[in-house]
C-alpha cells in the first residue's frame, strides 16, 4: 500500500513525508484517528515506506586514513515513489522480515496464550479485504464471537523480543502496534523499549481514543492527528472504488460524516428508501395515534441493528441540512429535489432548537442501538420523546 491508495489526507501526508526527508522522525508516532478516517491504512502505507528504503552504504576508511562511503548516499525517495524498491512487494504482502505487527486477538481455546503472530495470515486477509475496518470487523474476521480481544503480556514479551534482534535487511525495524487501548497494564512491560528502543527501531502505534491509552505509554509518542475524510474524498471514493453512482456517492457522503467505513456500509443497503419510512414514522408520531405508532415499531425492530443505525442516522443527515437551508437558503445545501422538499417540511415541523434536540436524541438512540438494546423499547421511547419535542408544530409529510 503506498500513500497515493490511501483515501484523502494529503496534508498528512505530506507531514510524514518531510519528517523523513527532513530526518525529524521520531521513534515512536502514534497516528490517533477515529474509525474511517484511514489511520490504519496510513499508518501501514508509512510502515511499509520506512522497511523499504533503500540503506545508507557502510561507511570506510580508505587507504589515506579518511573515511568514505562504498556508494553515494541514496537520494531522498517520496512515499509515491518507493514500489520502485524491491523491498517493498515484501512489505505490501505483510511478509517483510522487519516489519512486525501487533493487534487484539483471542485464545483459539481455552487455556492458549496467544500473540498476533498466531494470526498473521488472517491479518494479512483482513487488511486486503477491510483496510477501513475496524476493531469490531477484526474480532468478527477471526471468530470471536462475544469475546473479548486482548494484547496480552505474553505479547508484549513477544515484542521485545522480536525487537531486540537486528533488523534482516531493512535499515529500520518497524512495529505496528493496532489498537493500543486494548493493552492494559501490561503495557508497562514496553515502557523502556518505547522509552529507549534499540538504534533505528520505529514504534507506529495507531488509535481511536487516547483517553483509553496508558498514560505512560501515550507521553512517550509523538502525536499524528487523522482527521475524518472531507465529503468529496468519500464521494471520489465510493464513485471509483465500491462503483457506487454519482448520485448514491454524494448522498452517502454527507450521511457518513468522514467516515469511510460507514459509507461502505451504507453502500449496501443504498436501495433502502428510508425517506418513505421517515415519513411513515413522523406521521405515526405527529398525527396516527398509539396503533400507528406500535405499527412502525414493530416494523423498525425487524430491520436488524446496522439499518437502525443507517435509517438513525439518515434522519439526523436530513436534520442537519434542513437547519443548512433555513440558514443558507436552498440554493445553497447540494441535495436531490426529494431530499430538498422534505428538508423543507422538517423545517415546517420544527425550529432550529427543536431539531437540535432531535438530533442528540437521534445520537443517543443510535448509541443504545450499537450496544444491543431492545429495539422496540428504544424506538417506542423515542416516539413519545419526538412527539414532546415537536408539539403543537405538525405537518402531515405527504408524498
Amino acid at each position: 500500500m503506498q500513500f497515493k491508495d490511501v483515501i484523502g489526507q494529503q496534508a498528512t501526508k505530506q507531514h510524514l513525508a518531510e519528517m523523513v526527508e527532513q530526518n525529524r522522525l521520531s521513534h515512536a508516532l502514534l497516528f490517533l484517528g477515529k474509525e474511517g478516517s484511514g489511520a490504519l491504512p496510513l499508518a501501514l502505507a508509512f510502515a511499509q515506506y520506512i522497511v523499504s528504503l533503500p540503506q545508507p552504504s557502510p561507511v570506510v576508511e580508505d587507504l589515506f586514513g579518511g573515511m568514505s562511503a562504498l556508494e553515494p548516499v541514496p537520494a531522498f525517495i517520496h512515499p509515491d515513489n518507493i514500489s520502485s524498491q524491491t523491498s517493498f512487494q515484501r512489505a505490501e504482502q505483510l511478509i517483510h522480515p522487519d516489519l512486525h505487527f501487533s493487534y487484539p486477538v483471542i485464545p483459539r481455546k481455552s487455556g492458549d496464550k496467544p500473540v498476533s503472530a498466531d494470526y498473521i495470515s488472517e491479518w494479512r486477509e483482513f487488511i486486503k479485504s477491510y483496510p477501513y475496518g475496524n476493531v469490531y470487523d477484526w474480532l468478527q474476521f477471526i471468530g470471536a464471537d462475544n469475546k473479548q480481544g486482548n494484547i496480552t503480556a505474553d505479547e508484549c514479551n513477544h515484542i521485545i523480543h522480536q525487537l531486540s534482534l537486528k533488523s534482516f535487511e531493512s535499515e529500520y525495524k518497524v512495529l505496528l502496534l493496532w489498537m493500543p487501548e486494548y493493552l492494559g497494564k501490561e503495557g508497562n512491560k514496553l515502557l523502556k523499549l518505547i522509552e529507549e528502543p534499540p538504534p533505528n527501531t520505529l514504534f507506529i502505534l495507531v488509535a481511536e481514543n487516547d483517553e483509553q491509552i496508558l498514560p505512560t505509554i501515550l507521553s512517550r509518542c509523538q502525536l499524528v492527528k487523522i482527521p475524518m475524510l472531507e465529503n468529496s474524498d468519500v464521494e471520489k471514493a465510493l464513485t471509483e472504488r465500491a462503483k457506487a453512482t454519482p448520485e448514491a456517492a454524494r448522498q452517502i457522503a454527507g450521511i457518513c460524516e468522514g467516515n469511510y467505513r460507514e459509507a461502505l456500509q451504507l453502500m449496501q443497503h443504498a436501495d433502502e428508501d428510508w425517506q418513505s419510512l421517515l415519513r411513515e414514522w413522523l406521521n405515526a408520531t405527529l398525527k396516527g395515534g398509539p396503533i400507528a405508532q406500535i405499527k412502525f415499531t414493530e416494523e423498525v425492530s425487524k430491520l436488524g441493528r446496522e439499518k437502525q443505525k443507517q435509517f438513525l442516522r439518515y434522519f439526523n443527515h436530513l436534520l442537519e441540512q434542513s437547519i443548512r437551508i433555513k440558514v443558507l437558503g436552498a440554493d445553497n445545501v447540494l441535495l436531490g429535489d426529494n431530499e430538498k422538499d422534505f428538508a423543507q417540511r422538517l423545517n415546517k415541523i420544527a425550529s432550529v432548537s427543536q431539531q437540535q434536540g432531535i438530533i442528540e436524541e437521534l445520537d443517543r438512540a443510535a448509541y443504545y442501538v450499537e450496544r444491543n438494546a431492545n429495539a422496540k423499547m428504544l424506538f417506542q421511547a423515542l416516539t413519545i420523546k419526538l412527539y414532546h419535542i415537536i408539539q403543537n408544530k405538525t405537518l402531515i409529510l405527504m408524498g
